[in-house]
């Protein structure tokens, strides 16, 4: 699998109709991986000397992923995104399943929290209307109702469960990628949660950029809204979506169609979207299905690699445990008398 923007290596020779002829391509394959809480200790060191011992390390708990929200304001939205909030507050299912909950220790939104917007009328339709000219707040042209539940959504779980948000390509946010965090102003409520200036401590409310590299639990988490892999979709053969994926860590390119037939900033001293270092976890937005798998690199990096639905579409969210990395799918669903 090639598509533009690999980074690769080949080897051949030019023949009589000044044709190259390919004698073997090689990639580079998995970079180094660090260890886990590798990254935590050596800023413990850099900050204050000093390194946490085994036995005051954290874990044990999981991480719930979820993508496509796909908030519009309607009361449609409403019966699902309330069923996945009872959930991650240990308020639904018996004792089993609150049980479970309430090893849930934080939440990853993978882009596209909020719906598609109406396309943008075009000039015949705007002089077609002829309204008298208003000030202020235009009603007619904005509505609030799609960010607003999303903010009453992140607020209710933020005092119980730390929020990574994600923006996608249908978020108020940048189209270039990398994406920018989405702006805190559209949060009133879920603001309070995040980060203070000059703070130590990590806020409870991390708006982030898409792709995003993080450190959870000692272990190195990469994620996208999804854009890059739905892109080199477009040009390959087949509908592996983990295929894709891999290729995309061993090529060491978070974006590799980016920017000729993805829209990125125009960097020009370092492609920003190169993975320098390998991730224990790679997932993946907005994708048609749930797929996960591991893979292996030739220093024996480990991998797990996580397609993560839309939850508007399938209603469904993945579960990472953070000591063995394995992975379950909790799926929501509306039952509807016929």
């Amino acid at each position: 699998m090639l598509v533009t923007g690999c980074i690769i290596a080949v080897m051949g020779t030019e023949n009589a109709n000044g044709d190259f002829e390919i004698v073997d391509l090689k990639v580079p394959d998995l970079p180094r991986q660090p260890q886990r809480w590798e990254r935590d200790d050596s800023a413990a060191v850099l900050a204050k000397g000093n390194t946490k011992k085994d036995e005051e390390r954290i874990g044990g708990g999981k991480v719930a992923i979820v993508s496509g929200l796909g908030i519009s304001g309607d009361e449609a939205d409403s019966l699902s995104l309330d069923l996945l909030m009872e959930f991650l507050l240990g308020e639904a299912g018996g004792s089993a399943e609150q049980q479970e909950a309430s090893r849930i220790s934080r939440l990853i939104i993978a882009g596209n929290s909020l719906a598609e917007s109406a396309p943008l009328p075009s000039r015949d339709d705007l002089s077609g209307k002829r309204t008298g000219k208003r000030y202020g707040y235009d009603s007619s042209s904005y509505n609030p109702a799609p960010t607003i539940h999303l903010d009453s959504f992140l607020s209710t779980l933020l005092p119980s469960i730390p929020v990574t948000l994600l923006p996608g390509d249908s978020d108020p946010a940048n189209v270039s990628l990398p994406q920018q965090p989405i702006h805190p102003a559209l949060f009133p409520q879920s603001r309070a949660y995040a980060a203070t200036a000059g703070s130590e401590e990590p806020g409870w409310f991390d708006s982030v950029t898409n792709p995003w590299e993080g450190d959870v639990d000692g272990w190195r988490l990469m994620g996208t809204g999804g854009q890059p892999v739905d892109d080199v979709y477009k040009y390959v053969d087949g509908d592996e979506r983990l295929d894709m994926m891999e290729s995309m860590l061993r090529w060491r390119c978070g974006a590799p169609t980016a920017p000729d037939t993805l829209w990125c900033y125009p960097f020009q001293e370092k492609d920003q979207f190169v993975i320098e270092e390998c991730p224990h976890v790679y997932f993946v937005g907005n994708q048609p299905k749930f797929e996960t798998t591991v893979i292996e690199g030739p220093a024996g990096q480990n991998v797990r690699l996580i397609a993560v639905p839309r939850f508007k579409e399938r209603g469904e969210v993945v579960l990472l445990d953070m000591d063995s990395l394995d992975v379950e799918i909790v799926k929501f669903d509306v039952y509807e008398n016929t």
